[in-house]
């Protein structure tokens, strides 16, 4: 307790009162001058009442406080992240390649790199997978990880594929995701090159897992059963 004390007495800021000098009096003027004017205004306008909430300004700060620290806290074993935790800040898996490699890679579908290496999301409806129902599994447009069995398919109706669970718990990982402050979220990735596959929600199959895994179709490849 006396050691934490201490942490919040130091730091707090103290603010000392302002030396006098001799611009001391053209500042004094210029703020009743300021004042005046305010009041001025205020008198002009109809009153607002001050907003009983955060700042925008502090809401912010206080956010990326709060997610570096939920995002940094599994990555510290001790002082320092694990390699581990580090590859998944990186995203960096057991298929790593550069940038460059990437976009070579997937240049056939120039907007599977954008949503597996830089987090886009596809138009909702836009992606074939969405109305794919052949027997198979789908795989990941990066290195071919398998990530969905078929069977597990399902019409959420929001227009992105939907899984009521991955083909297996070591295919995929999920990460929490604060791109959207005010919306926090689990994101899905393939657990061999890290690229983004979507997020999971709670809203799933009632009968089933109760999970919606909802995934870019552009992030995915589909391989029917008689060539796999």
């Amino acid at each position: 307790a006396d050691r934490t004390m201490s942490c919040v007495l130091s730091s707090l800021q103290v603010v000392a009162p302002p030396r006098a000098s001799r611009y001391s009096g053209t500042r004094a003027r210029r703020a009743s001058v300021q004042t005046r004017a305010a009041s001025a205004a205020d008198q002009e306008s109809p009153a607002v009442k001050p907003s009983a909430t955060m700042p925008r300004r502090r809401l912010i700060n206080l956010a990326a406080a709060t997610t570096a620290l939920v995002v940094a806290k599994p990555a510290f074993a001790g002082e320092f992240g694990s390699d581990a935790a580090m590859s998944v800040l990186r995203r960096e898996g057991t298929v790593k390649l550069t940038e460059e490699q990437w976009r070579a890679k997937l240049k056939d579908d120039p907007f599977s790199y954008e949503v597996l290496r830089k987090e886009a999301t596809e138009r909702p409806f836009s992606s074939p997978l969405n109305n794919e129902k052949r027997t198979g599994t789908f795989v990941c447009a990066g290195c071919d990880t398998e990530l969905f069995d078929s069977g597990a398919k399902y019409d959420s109706g929001t227009g992105w594929p939907s899984y009521f669970q991955p083909i297996s718990t070591k295919a995929v990982v999920e990460v929490p995701d604060y791109s959207i402050v005010f919306f926090p979220r689990v994101e899905v990735r393939c657990a061999t090159c890290q690229g983004h596959l979507g997020h999971v929600f709670e809203d799933g199959p009632k009968d089933k897992t109760g999970l919606r895994y909802c995934m870019n179709g552009a992030s995915m490849k589909f391989k029917p059963a008689e060539v796999l």
